[in-house]
C-alpha cells in the first residue's frame, strides 16, 4: 500500500503553480481534493472530516446558509459537500448565492433525505450529484473525486428520480407547487405518515406530541385536498416522495 501524504494544513496550490518556475503543473489522479463541509450538525461534520481527512483537504465547515456562502467563496474548494436542509434557506439557497459569484463551483449534495423533490431541487439548483448519508467513506471519497473531475454522481435509487424528471415521468412543476403549500414540519409529517408510521411513531421521531401530529396531518390533508391517510400515501408514492 502506498503511503498517503498529509499536507492538509498547507495552502491548496495543487494543479495551479509549479514549485520553482511558476509554471502550471498537472494534477495527478492521487492528489487530494479540497472540500468544504456544509451541514447543521457538528457531530456529522466531524464524522465526515474523520472519514475523508486522509484523502481530502478539508478547507472549512459551515452550519447554515450565510456561513456556508462566506466560507465557500473564500476557500474556493474543489467540491462542496452540501446538506439539503439548512437553517437560513436550505441547500438550494447556498447554490444560488454561490453560483451568482462563482458559477464554476462544484457541489455534491450529501443528505439523509432521499425524497424526489429534494434530489430534483438541488440538481436544478446546480449540484453535480446527490448521495445519501448511508454512503461509506471510500465511496464518498470516490464521489468527491468524480464530481471534481466533472462527472455527475448519484446513488443508484436517486439517479432514477433525475432520469424520470428529465423524461417527464415526474411532473416537477406539480410537485413543487403542491409542496410549496406545506411547511417544512408538515412535509416531515407527511413523509412519515406516507411511509406507514403511526401517529405515536411520528411523534417520537420528530419529538412532538401526538396532538401536534394530528394537527399537522389535518392541515396537510386540507392543503392537498385529500380525504385520508391512504390517499396521502398514494399521492406521495406517485410523486416519489417516500
Amino acid at each position: 500500500m502506498t503511503e498517503q501524504r498529509n499536507e492538509f494544513t498547507q495552502p491548496d496550490t495543487l494543479g495551479r503553480a509549479g514549485s520553482d518556475a511558476g509554471t502550471p503543473v498537472e494534477r495527478r489522479p492521487d492528489d487530494p481534493r479540497s472540500v468544504v463541509i456544509v451541514d447543521d450538525h457538528a457531530m456529522f461534520r466531524s464524522g465526515v472530516r474523520h472519514e475523508i481527512g486522509n484523502r481530502c483537504r478539508v478547507l472549512g465547515e459551515a452550519e447554515d446558509v450565510d456561513s456556508a456562502v462566506r466560507v465557500i467563496l473564500q476557500a474556493k474548494p474543489d467540491v462542496v459537500l452540501l446538506d439539503v436542509h439548512l437553517p437560513g434557506g436550505g441547500g438550494v439557497e447556498v447554490l444560488n448565492r454561490v453560483h451568482q459569484k462563482n458559477p464554476e463551483q462544484k457541489f455534491l449534495a450529501l443528505s439523509v433525505s432521499d425524497a424526489a423533490e429534494d434530489v430534483i431541487g438541488v440538481i436544478r439548483g446546480g449540484a453535480r450529484g446527490y448521495v445519501t448519508k448511508s454512503i461509506s467513506g471510500p465511496e464518498l471519497i470516490d464521489a468527491i473525486r468524480r464530481v471534481a473531475e466533472g462527472d455527475a454522481v448519484f446513488s443508484p435509487r436517486l439517479a432514477g428520480f433525475v432520469l424520470d424528471a428529465f423524461s417527464g415521468a415526474i411532473d416537477i412543476a406539480s410537485v413543487d407547487e403542491d409542496l410549496d403549500r406545506l411547511s417544512p414540519r408538515e412535509r416531515e409529517v407527511m413523509r412519515l405518515i406516507a411511509r406507514g408510521y403511526a401517529y405515536k411513531e411520528v411523534a417520537k421521531e420528530l419529538f412532538i406530541s401526538i396532538k401536534t401530529v394530528e394537527t399537522h396531518v389535518s392541515s396537510v390533508l386540507r392543503k392537498l385536498q385529500l380525504s385520508n391517510r391512504h390517499q396521502l400515501t398514494r399521492w406521495a408514492t406517485d410523486r416519489r416522495l417516500v
